[in-house]
Parts: C-alpha cells; structure tokens; sequence
C-alpha cells in the first residue's frame, strides 16, 4: 500500500491517460457545439446579457463586484419590463374595444327624390261608424256638461232630442259608463253627479279609470289638463269603435281632388301613379308620393323649381272637434319602402301659410360584427316584422309591443300591424284591454319588455335633413283671383280665406350629399406597430431582440427538461442500491465499503489528480504530481 503512494505514474500509462481525456474533451465540444446548451441557469443568462441587442441587459453582469449596481440595473430592468406589459395590456384592451374612425365623405351625384307622406290632419267622419260616433259625441256632451258645466255645440240638431237619446246604442253606452271620466284628488277618486257642487278646479285632475276584468286592480289615468284628458278618454272609444269593423277598406273614402289642388314635381303635373292612400285613426286621409319603387323620381338639379309642389286644402268640414284641435296639414319626409310614423318625424303645415322645406340627404353606414350592434336586414333580430317595410329601429320597436300585446292582453292594437292569428281589441270583446294595454305601455316606457334592448340600429340608414322657411300665402292683393280660379277648377266653396288652403315645396336644397362611414380604428398592422414603438421605447431595440427574447425562453425550457431527466436517470439508478422503502438495515453498505475502497484507490487518485482546477484551464504539471507523490 505504501509503494502506491510514494511511486510515480509509469510515464505511458500517463500519456494513454491524457490522450483518452482530450478525446473525451473533444467530444464534449463537438456536442455542445451542435446542440448549445448551457451546463446550468447561471451560464445561460450570463452568455444573454453580455450577447444581447437588448439595451441594459449587459449591465446585469458586467459590475459583478458592485452588487449595489446590480441591483439597481435589476431593478431598474425589470420595472422597465413591467412599464411596458402594462401599456401592451392598455393596448390590448384598446385593440378588443373594436374603435372605430369616422369617415366623412361628400357625394356628387343625381339625387333620388324621397317618399313624402301628407295628411290631412282631419279625421273624417266615415260612413260605416257615422251612427256611433255621433252616439259617442252625445255622451260626451253629457260629459262635458257635467265636469265643466260647458254646453258643446253640437253640428245636428237632433241630438239634444229625447227620442235620439232613446235610440242611443245601449251597448255603447254601458262601455263608456264602465269607463267614464272623472274629477280626481290626489289618489282619491270621486264621481261627479251632474248637479255637483262647485269646487276648485286648481286641486283636482281629469281622468278615467280602467279596471281588471274581475274589478280587483285597476289602472288610474289621470291628466294635469281637462283638454288631454277629454282627448284622450275620446280616441280610446274611437279606437274601439274602429276596431269593430270587420273590414278596414270599408274607412276609404280619399278623395284626392278635394283635398289636394295641385302637385307639380320637376315643373310636371303629378298623377294617381305617383302616389299611395292609407287611413290614419287621428290624422285622416294620408297620401305617400314617391313611393313607387318601379317609377321613382329624380332630382338632376336643386332648388324649388325642381322638387315637390303641393296645393293642399285645409279647411275642416264634417271633422271631429273632440279629436283633432288643430288645423292645417302634417308633412313626414322619408325613405322609400320605410312606414310614414307620422308622431315620430312628421311636422304641421299652417294653412293660409306657403312652407318652403330644403331638404339636405345624410347616409350612415356602420360596421357591424364585433364593431357595433348594428343588424343589415333585421333577419338576426329576434322581433318578428310585422311591416311590410324593410326593416328599421322604430319598425321593430313597435311590433315588439305589438306581439307582447297579443301575449299578454289576448289582442292587438289598432294602431300596429295586426298579427297572424290575432285580433284588434275591442271592448265588446275584451273587456278589459284597456287595463292591460295601460299597463303594459307603462312597462314599455320603461323598458321593462326589453324592446329598445332587442330592437338594434340597421347598418345603413338614409336621413334627410330638413329646415322651413314661411311666407303667407297668397298674399293680400293676390287671394282674390286666386280662391276663384280654385273654386272653379275643383268646386271648392271658400267659407275661410285665412285657414281655407296651404302650399307646400319640397326639394333639395344643394347637389351634394353626406356618406358617414366607418372604419376600424385599430387593425393587427395597427397593433403591431404600437407594440413595436413601445418596445423600442422601453429597451430601444427591434424584432431580432424579441427573437432573442424568445430564445432565451427556450433555452430555459430545454435546460429545465434536461436536468429533469438527469435526475430522474439518477434516481432510477440509485434505488436499487438504496434500501428498501421503511428499512434501516445498513448491513450491506458496510460489507460493500471495504471492497470499493481498496482495490480502486489508485485508479481514483488518478482520476482526481487529472482534473482541471475550478479558477484555471491549464493542464496540471508534474510539480503538482511530485506532490501527491510524496503524501
């Protein structure tokens, strides 16, 4: 044992020793030159932050011998990282958004000429509901006297007789008196006889009262003023009495000629192929020109010369005073094969007056998709159309009530669409829909049917902007020769020349008009290039370094699988030496001790003498072995 200490290595022993490591060296540098990785982390972000195009990577390591230094670069790197996910994140968020821009675009181009819809502002006493509508006005001038001690004049004679009042519809009759009007305090409600005292007029309010069909819950609606309580309570037995007839063609009475005097469009004279008739319950006769989509006008020029040109009549003659207070004519410019709704866009004409209208066309075309909840055709809207109109908000928004009026009130109203298999309520047949439909119009006013959240804006929408101009018409000097060519040319008997006719024009006021498009405001090219300047503002580099980036991200991966592998190699190959699991028995390690101890101890020596020092890559020399020797 001691000549193995003291004797030196036999000097070809040593060289086949060398030669074998240097192979083995080689080998080693061979394969980590193919694959590149790295013996642990710290030589992998080492070789990165010295290698980087990265700005600030490098002083990571190269003060190592400064720790407050590095520590501050760290800190100082990695706030910065997190400076710039925050604003990726912001722009992200801003990306998902789906912003738009808005684009402004000016049209020159032959104009196609409007729909125009008038009516005349006078609901006319149709033939087939003449006997109850006189009923109907009788009963209110009872009304009337008993609430106001106002006596109504009345257009026949014959309806303050006794006999009249005998052959007075007694089923009409028990409806209204099931739903009279009445004076209201607060939330006390208190019927007025006829010879009622006096009170103040200034504490109570109008109203009627609608009950269940059972009487358990009823629906009071009341009025600050007399006069919209008196016309409201009036229209909702109007309605009813409407709705009684079996057949709605059996209201046409339009007398085109009667009540319009001239049309004139692009200075020729209009026909009864350029316009279309409807009823309307409150505003009379309606008459929709350039509705025809075979044979729609044009406009090549602008100005009044070139537009619409209407002489209408305005005087009332066999009208209802209790349902129409006001006189003239109602106006609604729109798009073709889009519904006349006459309260939402349409403005009065002042007879005795000529009302100029410019128009000004506007289109709006929105992006759909993930960009706004605009719907192109209303096929994705999950309200039925019951218009037999392309589709729009305002179309949709009233067959939603509509069909919840059928579901919830077991009829429709008259002033909608009537569903397939519904019908018009009637209190002859539904006693109590006017409790429901009250009802249920509160709930719609305050959205609780989800109507206005169901009912999306359409993609394009066509709107026309309208400003009025006034004179009087005719003038003075004129209305002489100008009432006697009308009352030769159409048999109209002037009683009134201020409030008798009306003019109106319509026409574009200019050539141009107004696209608002939009545009996404953000793309992916977009987003790319914000993440790019934010980038090259946090660390002043390009694409390459995010590569870079990225593979150092690898590397880790692949150093982190390595070294999985190696331990669990490792662990497989221990436990058969290991002890068995809940063993303590070291009896076989002990005999195995001696055995590898003795017979190995020069080959070890060996082995460890050879191996490189940690702080140097010099070969050891002989002096080093003269020193193992002589231990």
């Amino acid at each position: 044992g001691g000549s193995v200490k003291t004797g030196k290595m036999p000097e070809g022993e040593k060289t086949r020793q060398c030669k074998q490591e240097e192979e083995q060296q080689q080998k080693e540098e061979k394969r980590e030159g193919l694959i590149e990785f790295y013996g642990s982390y710290q030589e992998l972000f080492q070789f990165f932050c010295s290698n980087t195009t990265i700005h600030g990577a490098i002083r990571l390591v190269c003060s190592k011998k400064n720790k407050m230094k590095t520590a501050f670069w760290t800190v100082l790197f990695f706030l910065t990282f997190g400076l710039m996910y925050w604003q990726f994140g912001i722009l992200y968020r801003e990306y998902f958004s789906y912003p738009v821009n808005l684009n402004l675009n000016l049209n020159s181009d032959r104009l196609t000429f409007p729909a125009v819809t008038l009516c005349t502002l006078n609901p006319y006493r149709y033939s087939a509901i003449r006997k109850k509508l006189d009923e109907l006005d009788q009963i209110t001038h009872q009304t009337l006297l008993d609430l106001y001690d106002y006596n109504m004049s009345l257009a026949r004679s014959d309806w303050s007789t006794p006999s009249t009042r005998k052959r007075s519809s007694r089923s009409l009759l028990h409806h209204v008196q099931r739903h009279p009007l009445r004076r209201q305090k607060r939330d006390n409600v208190v019927n007025l006889p006829e010879n009622s005292p006096s009170v103040d007029k200034n504490d109570w309010k109008i109203g009627f009262v609608l009950c269940s069909e059972n009487n358990k819950d009823c629906f009071h609606q009341a009025y600050s003023s007399g006069v919209d309580a008196v016309r409201e309570w009036y229209s909702f037995h109007y309605i009813n009495i409407l709705a009684q007839m079996p057949d709605a063609k059996a209201l046409d009475e339009s007398d085109f000629e009667n009540f319009i005097y001239s049309c004139r469009f692009n200075e020729a004279t209009c026909d009864k192929a350029n316009y279309t008739h409807f009823h309307h319950p409150f505003y009379g006769n309606c008459y929709t020109f350039n509705d025809n989509s075979s044979n729609l006008w044009t406009s090549s020029m602008p100005g009044i010369s070139n537009g619409l040109s209407l002489v209408v009549r305005t005087e009332q003659n066999d009208f209802i005073p209790l349902l129409s207070t006001v006189t003239g004519a109602r106006v609604m410019v729109h798009d073709q094969n889009e519904p006349a709704f006459m309260d939402d866009g349409g403005f009065n004409v002042r007879p005795g007056i000529e009302t100029s209208i410019s128009m000004r066309k506007e289109m709006t075309v929105r992006l759909g998709g993930s960009y706004s909840d605009c719907t192109e055709d209303g096929s994705d809207v999950a309200v039925q159309n019951l218009y037999s109109s392309r589709y729009t908000e305002q179309v949709c928004i009233r067959s939603c009530f509509q069909l919840k009026m059928v579901e919830r009130c077991g009829c429709a109203y008259y002033f909608y669409p009537l569903p397939t298999g519904a019908e018009y309520c009637d209190y002859t047949k539904h006693i109590a829909w006017g409790y429901c439909y009250y009802k249920l119009l509160a709930e719609f006013k305050a959205d609780v049917l989800g109507c206005f959240h169901k009912c999306r804006k359409p993609c394009k929408v066509t709107q026309y902007q309208l400003s009025a101009g006034y004179s009087r018409w005719p003038s003075a000097v004129s209305e002489d020769w100008v009432f006697y060519v009308l009352s030769q040319q159409n048999k109209y008997n002037i009683t009134s020349k201020r409030n008798g006719v009306a003019k109106v024009n319509i026409f574009f006021e200019e050539w141009n008009y107004k696209t608002n498009g939009e545009s996404p405001a953000f793309t992916v090219v977009t987003l790319l290039s914000q993440f790019g300047n934010q980038w090259s503002l946090w660390f002043g580099s390009s694409v390459l370094s995010v590569m870079e980036l990225a593979e150092l991200v690898l590397d880790f991966i692949a150093i982190t699988l390595i070294l999985a592998v190696r331990w669990f190699r490792s662990r497989q190959q221990l436990s058969p030496l290991g002890p068995p699991p809940n063993s303590h028995d070291n009896t076989a390690f002990q005999d195995e001790a001696p055995a590898l101890s003795a017979p190995h101890r020069f080959t070890v020596e060996a082995v460890v003498t050879m191996l490189p020092s940690y702080n140097s890559l010099e070969p050891r020399g002989p002096s080093r072995d003269g020193e193992v020797g002589h231990e």
